[in-house]
Order: structure tokens, then C-alpha cells, then sequence
């Protein structure tokens, strides 16, 4: 059982262990803690472990068809929508939605080389009674 000072980990599968690795570290704020690239990396942001498994991985191997990248997603909560959104764009990144805004803030999802779910979150500005 994960205990309370732990990471929280997530195993997306990718098809470039290295291009998922620039793709974290370089646009979304993560840091390298291992990586054993090809077939495994392990970066983390805040409280969140992102195993990331290649094809040569046994994670990769375990999975059972029809598991397809991109059903779930990691969530990222940013400060400044607008501005990761015209930073991303910048970088030459694609969204893979719209701008979707709500009671609990606005968010757009963007995807790894691999196809896997990113979404960047801004919250609602707390109400004051």
C-alpha cells in the first residue's frame, strides 16, 4: 500500500521512451528521477511518479489488448491557462480538444508522442461568501 509520503505513480505506454521523456521534462515541468531508455524512464512533477514503458518494458508486455493509450489522463494543475496554452503553441505543440470551461475552472488536453492524455487544468478563483 502507497503510504501518505510516497509518490502517486501512473504507467502511461509509450512508443518512444526518449521522446516522452524531452516531451515531460521540456514542456510540462518534470524531472528525470531514473531512466533506462529504451524500454523505461521515471519522472516525476510535484507528488506525481509518471512511469514511462516502451515497447521493450515488461510493464508493456503485461498489458492485455484492447488497452489503447489515451483513455485515461494525468491532470496538471497550471496557474495560467492562457499562457501554457500560447506557450505550448509556441512550441509547436497540438490540443487535442478546446478550451473547456466550468464550474471548477477551465481545462484543454494536449497529447504525448504517444498519444497519451494530458490535461491542463486552471482552477475556479475560490468564492468568497
Amino acid at each position: 500500500m502507497t503510504t501518505p509520503d510516497q509518490l502517486a505513480g501512473v504507467r502511461y505506454l509509450v512508443d518512444d521512451v526518449q521522446a516522452a521523456i524531452d516531451f515531460y521534462t521540456t514542456h510540462l515541468g518534470f524531472t528525470v528521477r531514473m531512466s533506462a531508455a529504451p524500454a523505461f524512464a521515471d519522472v516525476v512533477r510535484g507528488p506525481l511518479r509518471l512511469l514511462l514503458s516502451g515497447p521493450p518494458s515488461s510493464g508493456a508486455r503485461a498489458t492485455p489488448d484492447p488497452a489503447t493509450p489515451g483513455r485515461n489522463r494525468i491532470h496538471l494543475i497550471v496557474d495560467d491557462l492562457d499562457a501554457e496554452i500560447d506557450r505550448l503553441r509556441t512550441a509547436g505543440l497540438t490540443f487535442h480538444s478546446d478550451l473547456v470551461s466550468g464550474p471548477g475552472g477551465r481545462q484543454i488536453l494536449i497529447t504525448d508522442p504517444a498519444g497519451n492524455l494530458v490535461e491542463l487544468f486552471e482552477p475556479a478563483p475560490e468564492r468568497t461568501s
